[in-house]
């Protein structure tokens, strides 16, 4: 039985699964509200299924790239649900996790998948995946241009998908192999099949040291005036 938490990005999502299946879940797609209803979500799920956090084997957090706050809370929370339960934490990479619920939820055997998630004006944190999970192309912050995967354009039909798409749609959506997925949303679901792959070989990580993986340093806004 594992708590899985997804909140890299505007979606705050918490889902219980068992033996590699969803058994319930509970998300919402709004910003800067993670804090306020993360621990409620996750309560909710527990009566809902009449399960207790004593029968969870782990927890699974969607661990980046992502938003900066929404990574801390979800991080922060996985890590003080398994200090205080002693339970393991599994690490799961936000962008395999979106390319693994495309690849379940869609037919894309004959395409590759681009996950990308926002990351302020132009630039994008995306990956490239095969239907089955390969890493064709690493995690990386892209700035959208033009020329933008030219090369694997050229050979490919690629599947764009996630809140940094709409950047891509604008430059690439003349490009007859770029397709767009317009309606996908983070789910701590998208977890599933790798924290349960992660959770047999004892992949886990060390609760005291475990940091989420920003790939970039945060960089605050200023506030007027200053």
């Amino acid at each position: 039985m594992i708590l899985q938490i997804e909140t890299a990005t505007t979606s705050c999502s918490v889902a219980l699964a068992s033996d590699g299946k969803v058994l319930a879940f509970k998300e919402i797609n709004a910003r800067n509200i993670h804090a306020e209803v993360i621990t409620v979500y996750i309560n909710e799920l527990m009566v809902q299924t009449g399960g207790t956090y004593a029968n969870l084997d782990a927890i699974a957090v969607s661990c980046g790239p992502g938003s900066y706050t929404g990574l801390r809370i979800g991080v922060s929370t996985a890590k003080g649900l398994c200090f205080a339960m002693d339970k393991p934490l599994i690490a799961v990479p936000t962008l395999a996790a979106m390319a693994n619920g495309v690849a379940l939820s869609n037919n894309v055997t004959n395409m590759l998948l681009c996950p990308m998630i926002d990351a302020r004006r132009m630039e994008v944190y995306t990956a490239i995946f095969n239907a089955t999970g390969e890493i064709i192309k690493p995690t990386a912050a892209e700035i959208i241009d033009a020329n933008s995967f030219n090369e694997i354009l050229a050979g490919n039909k690629v599947l764009f998908f996630g809140d940094g798409a709409d950047k891509c749609r604008e430059a690439l959506g003349d490009n007859p192999n770029a397709e767009f997925l317009s309606d996908f949303e983070n789910s701590a679901r998208h977890l599933t099949q790798i924290a349960a792959d992660k959770f047999k070989r004892g992949d886990f990580e060390d609760v005291a040291y475990f940091e989420p993986y920003y790939l970039k340093d945060f960089i605050a806004g200023k506030k007027a005036g200053s």
